[in-house]
């Protein structure tokens, strides 16, 4: 009998504290979707909503509004980056020869293919050569493909710097041979051939609102800060360096994360995005995630050397797209975000992603505007509220007598 009603006490309780909660109202912002005629389409997201959303998007939500009817459709997030398939080949090596400081590399692969890198390794670790490239269908007659390429090793206490790759366009051969210009016999220990295929993503460009740099003479580093107007995905960064020599310089690309203020102005928190080489041998073009961000800061290791010249920055990000089902195409359809409790939707079109049609049709999204039917109350705390604590003592109340005129009537 005390089992039971406290099971139904407490059942009681859970019901009082259960409340409805519409599906739109949670969310600040909403944009209007017109030009749907079909039961696919696909969107892509501007680039001022990325300032009003979750970073990681969780938050987009597509409700199709007919009277008092509300119907969400599901979705897929493309993220619009570049897709690269690198195929290994096959091959074998043939002939090793040298001629008046000039030493022969010759590959044969094992079929007929189009490969466009070949990446080298050497027993040597410190070593600056030119290297050629050149292809032939019969060991006999040979054709350019590449006519210099500089190789680079430097390894020490400070540096360990590699670039031994030659890149060239398409090519098909039954041989190929690199030729090294070395004062001493290069030891190579193995060759990579390759094919890569690179399907370019789209990208949106942004303009950097402000740049900065500070060339500190007792670190022997440059910092370059960055700053774009609002928050944006931001995926690659292009460094533009002016000087005629070459160089390789150890580079950090962080972004800011949070900041304060203090006595000496805005500090700011950053987070590492990129960590390599920025060299005069290689276009200094870094990748990384999509990260929203509204300002970088770029490290460089100057070492005993001149600050380098960077003359220009250039950012870009790819876009995204939702790949979207409309069910009921005479509905009024909404794109709404601006939750940041909400979490990443799990729809069962992700798994079904082979069946959606190839060819879709865009659709026009419009202006942000706020979501009139937004609303979020900050309830307080259940004993917090006298409305709730008088029912609750109401109801124990009233439980207990009851309880209590049942034991003494048995």
């Amino acid at each position: 009998m005390m089992l039971k009603l406290k099971i139904k006490l407490f059942a009681l309780i859970l019901l009082c504290g259960n409340f409805a909660i519409a599906q739109t109202n949670q969310y600040k912002y909403q944009r209007k979707l017109d030009g749907i005629n079909n039961n696919w389409h696909i969107l892509k997201l501007p680039e001022n909503l990325y300032q009003n959303t979750n970073n990681d998007l969780s938050d987009l939500r597509i409700y199709g509004i007919k009277g008092k009817d509300t119907l969400e459709m599901p979705y897929l997030l493309k993220l619009r980056s570049d897709e690269v398939k690198t195929h290994d080949v096959d091959f074998k090596r043939l002939n090793q020869t040298s001629n008046n400081g000039d030493y022969f590399f010759t590959f044969q692969p094992n079929k007929l293919s189009v490969i466009n890198k070949i990446d080298l390794s050497f027993k040597q670790q410190n070593f600056d050569w030119k290297a050629a490239l050149e292809g032939s269908n019969d060991n006999n007659q040979w054709f350019s493909i590449v006519k210099e390429s500089r190789i680079l090793s430097i390894k020490n206490t400070s540096t360990d710097y590699n670039f031994t790759k030659i890149s060239f366009p398409d090519a098909k051969y039954a041989y190929y041979r690199v030729s090294i210009k070395s004062n001493v016999q290069p030891e190579l220990l193995s060759a990579k051939i390759t094919q890569s295929d690179t399907t370019k993503g789209v990208y949106q460009m942004y303009l950097p609102t402000q740049i900065s740099t500070v060339n500190n003479e007792k670190t022997k580093e440059s910092e370059i800060t960055v700053s774009v107007k609002q928050p944006s995905l931001i995926s690659n960064l292009v460094l533009q360096e002016a000087s005629q020599h070459d160089f390789f310089r150890p580079i950090k690309i962080e972004y800011a994360t949070d900041s304060f203020k203090t006595d000496k102005g805005m500090q700011y928190q950053y987070a590492t995005l990129f960590e390599g080489t920025f060299s005069s041998l290689e276009k200094a073009s870094y990748s990384f995630n999509n990260t929203m961000l509204s300002q970088l800061k770029i490290t460089i290791e100057n070492g005993d050397n001149q600050p380098l010249n960077v003359v220009g920055i250039t950012l870009q990000g790819n876009i995204y797209e939702l790949v979207t089902r409309f069910d009921e195409p005479n509905m009024n359809y909404f794109l709404y975000y601006g939750n940041k409790n909400a979490v990443t939707p799990n729809y069962d079109l992700a798994k079904f992603e082979s069946k959606i049609p190839e060819n879709l049709t865009s659709i026009n999204i419009k202006e942000e505007q706020k979501n009139p039917a937004y609303s979020i109350k900050i309830e307080k705390p259940l004993f917090e509220n006298k409305v709730w604590l008088w029912a609750l003592m109401a109801i124990i109340i009233a439980l207990l007598g009851w309880f209590s005129f049942k034991m003494l009537k048995n």
